[in-house]
């Protein structure tokens, strides 16, 4: 039931939160032993928080507007009194003593916690396999990777597992494993929402943002969770549209860039059909296709990977052993006891990436490596503006190719890196973008289709996407998938 019925159901009291959250805790019980989207259960948070909605209904009181739904919470967010690990060993068993701002906003608007979704560490990675605690594994297809880094929260909501979750997006964290889980996938433009209690990677890339089943219902999270907060210094104080009102503007004369660099070879073929079907349906519905050029589009990559890591090596660097976080027991010096406790308690991923940043920013090396990407990373932000003169909205495929198999890319750390290799662009502009399911691939694993949008277009970025959605009615001839409700 999408967000808007169900609200309307809860005010007239044909529906009951409790209800409604017990049968989402009932089936993350029957599901999440083959699918392991969660790493931890809120059963008594979450009957409490839709206990007191029901309360609230029969008093006759005000209700959020998220009252009663039920939600997943990527675990590099910070949640009062509930781990937080981002699925490390360096942080398992950590209790924040303070709730990040989204999710603060996500209670305030009644919506009710089901649980903490699984990560790749430090949410660095693109298929959830980086997990300290095992990895999740796609609800349609349990052989398959469910994408990543923010691959628990997709699977949790594509399983039924909840009605919405929140993610994390430094290079494509919630666009690619929506693409692969055949949810949508929502990233707003940097400081659009706030970070305060996001545990940190890459500072000048990370954003918040929403996984659904519709359109309408990331619309309804980013609503709430969209605006100014004063402990985040990057986050924007501009004014938040009406974002579900935009959904239902017309769409006609829009015009949708077709981005040619998207389309290249290693592309699969048949991503790329339904991706460019979607673009003729658009057409079909009056929105105006123009072929559009983004030179350094493929350049991002390479960019990312310079830059990404160095901020992952300073912001990581406070886990030593000293305040919190594990500490190696073994240690007989305070230099051995930080080196033993970062060896121990990082997994190989997130040692790659320290590594790769540390030596990037490495006297001698800072001009050529992170100066030079950070010089690109100018070009590209310049080359999308040009673009947006031109076209009101962008349109590419959301990843290369459909879910992998688990181990796949195990011993080509390059090959795993170019899942992301559409997504990151938007990360280094800071660009809205979203990923909406456009079809399926012959194994019956679903295929994402991008959108991106100028900087805070997140309204004609959310109403082409809907538009989209309902004329196409992917999953009305979706596969059979008996992990998908």
């Amino acid at each position: 039931m999408a967000i808007s019925a169900w609200s309307d159901a809860l005010r007239r009291g044909e529906a009951s939160a409790k209800d409604h959250a017990k049968s989402s805790l009932e089936r993350i019980a029957s599901t999440d032993g083959e699918v392991k989207a969660f790493l931890t259960v809120t059963d008594e948070a979450a009957q409490s928080a839709a206990a007191a909605v029901d309360a609230s209904v029969a008093a006759g009181g005000e209700l959020g507007a998220l009252a009663g739904v039920t939600a997943g919470i990527k675990d590099n967010l910070c949640t009062k009194g509930i781990a937080t690990t981002c699925s490390s060993r360096m942080l398992e068993g950590f209790v924040p003593p303070y709730e990040s701002t989204v999710t603060q906003r996500l209670w305030d608007a009644g919506a009710v916690l089901v649980g903490k979704t699984n990560l790749d560490e430090f949410a660095m990675g693109s298929s959830t396999e980086t997990s300290a605690f095992g990895m999740t594994r796609n609800p349609w297809n349990t052989g398959r990777v469910p994408g990543g880094s923010s691959g628990g929260s997709a699977a949790a909501v594509a399983a039924g597992q909840c009605d919405v979750a929140l993610g994390s997006d430094t290079g494509g964290s919630i666009r690619q494993p929506a693409s692969f889980c055949g949810v949508v996938g929502l990233k707003p433009t940097y400081g659009r929402v706030s970070r305060w209690g996001l545990v940190a990677f890459a500072s000048s890339l990370d954003q918040v943002g929403p996984f659904s089943r519709t359109v309408a219902d990331s619309a309804a999270v980013l609503q709430t969770i969209a605006g100014h907060d004063p402990r985040d210094s990057t986050s924007l104080d501009v004014p938040v549209p009406d974002y579900l009102a935009a959904l239902a503007r017309p769409i006609k004369g829009l015009k949708v860039g077709v981005l040619k660099e998207a389309f290249v070879d290693g592309l699969d073929p048949q991503v790329e059909r339904s991706v460019r079907a979607a673009a003729s349906l658009l057409e079909s519905l009056g929105c105006e296709l123009v072929e559009v050029s983004c030179p350094r589009f493929q350049a991002g990559i390479a960019t990312y990977y310079v830059i990404a890591p160095s901020e992952a090596s300073a912001n990581l660097a406070r886990y030593d052993g000293v305040k919190y976080g594990y500490r190696s027991p073994d240690a007989d010096s305070l230099s051995s006891m930080t080196a033993r406790s970062r060896a121990e308690g990082f997994g190989d991923e997130v040692k790659r990436r320290i590594l790769i940043g540390t030596y990037a920013l490495s006297a001698g090396y800072v001009d050529a490596y992170y100066k030079k990407a950070q010089q690109v990373r100018t070009l590209i932000r310049r080359e999308f503006d040009a673009a947006f003169e031109q076209v009101d909205l962008l349109l590419t495929p959301t990843a290369p190719t459909t879910a992998f198999a688990p181990g796949e890319h195990e011993n080509d750390p390059l090959a795993m890196y170019l899942a992301d290799l559409l997504t990151i662009p938007a990360n280094l502009a800071g660009l809205p973008a979203i990923s909406v399911p456009c079809g399926f691939d012959d194994q019956g694993l679903p295929i994402g289709l991008q959108l991106m949008a100028p900087v805070l277009a997140e309204e004609r970025l959310l109403q082409l996407a809907h538009h989209y959605e309902q004329a196409a009615d992917v999953m009305a001839s979706r596969p059979k998938a008996p992990l998908v409700p």
